[in-house]
């Protein structure tokens, strides 16, 4: 495109306030100071678009939210810090999303085919086995802002209000780069054939599928449930990557511990092999708070470069929180 046509699109989208349309002809017009070698320029110019940078004169950023900031009711904007690498996963998952951050940064060059990056994601398994992480790590690697919705806010209790609120949302998140998360999915995403669920839920689902169905693939939708049985069947079709994270194995538990114990800077006093051995069977989220307890009685007891004592006594009381009925019986 010629760079006449791309000032014209330009100043024709600040004057239609029309944000979207603005900002593709900014990284259009980016793109091409970067091939004529106009690296400088070009970096000046990408500063302003980055989240939180004002984009053109006051006012323009508020039109899709309608009003200065309200979509912070519905989101709680996050800088993720969890990267890829720190996660410990089953290769087919790790290699499933690094796709999907080939496809986000490579996006241009699908464009040019006629083709759109993956851009929805849903993450299904029992609770604590790192979809939140997976999530948080996603955003990192693509160097996109996590914005978790929050349903306390987004749930209405009057008629048409939840899918209003709905759209207000996703009609910000267009506005950005992003990747909108969607924890416990099925408090949306409900199955519409349940016959205990009222009109207003199933008019919700029906909302949300349509919206998520016209989002641009620089909005990355994640969705993540524990009871993904409860999701409607429509719910399934519009994710174009479906990842179910597993429990634990002990290898991953090992690996898992392994990773606390340097992080954290202590030597647990057992090996990481025989610390999973004895947590088999728990998730990620209920190992990473045992091992941070025994972190935190170890600095207090200043005992990091041999924490065998604290640990054998935090096992002592693992087991007994996991078996309360034999840990009552063992004291009569």
């Amino acid at each position: 495109m010629a760079q006449s046509d791309i000032l014209v699109d330009l100043l024709k989208s600040v004057s239609n306030s029309d944000q979207l349309a603005f900002r593709k002809a900014a990284e259009t017009l980016i793109q091409e100071e970067k091939a004529k070698g106009h690296r400088v320029l070009a970096e000046r110019l990408s500063k302003f678009l980055q989240p939180g940078q004002p984009t053109t004169g006051r006012g323009f950023m508020q039109k899709p939210n309608g009003n200065n900031g309200q979509h912070k009711e519905f989101i709680y904007e996050i800088t993720p810090e969890r990267s890829l690498e720190s996660l410990v996963l089953p290769a087919k998952i790790h290699d499933q999303i690094k796709e999907v951050v080939e496809e986000q940064h490579r996006s241009e060059l699908l464009h040019s085919h006629n083709l759109r990056a993956r851009n929805r994601l849903l993450f299904a398994g029992a609770p604590g086995n790192g979809k939140t992480s997976l999530a948080e790590a996603l955003a990192s690697e693509l160097m996109y802002p996590l914005l978790v919705v929050r349903y306390e806010t987004m749930i209405g209790s009057y008629l048409g209000e939840t899918s209003s609120r709905l759209k207000y949302l996703l009609d910000y998140a267009r506005t950005q780069r992003c990747v909108l998360f969607f924890d416990e999915f099925e408090t949306l995403g409900k199955e519409r054939g349940d016959t205990h669920e009222t009109g207003e839920i199933k008019r919700v689902v029906s909302s949300l599928l349509l919206q998520i169905d016209g989002m641009p693939d620089y909005v990355v939708v994640v969705a993540a449930s524990n009871h993904p049985e409860l999701l409607d069947r429509a719910v399934w079709r519009r994710f174009q990557v479906r990842v179910e994270l597993p429990q634990p194995t002990r290898q991953q538990l090992t690996q898992f511990i392994e990773s606390l114990a340097k992080r954290c800077q202590i030597n647990f006093g057992y090996a990481p092999e025989t610390l999973a051995k004895h947590m088999l069977g728990a998730n990620f989220a209920e190992v990473e708070e045992f091992c941070l307890g025994v972190v935190r009685r170890a600095v207090l007891d200043h005992k990091t470069e041999n924490a065998q004592d604290v640990t054998k006594l935090k096992l002592e009381q693992w087991r007994n929180r996991l078996n309360p009925v034999n840990g009552s019986q063992s004291k009569e």
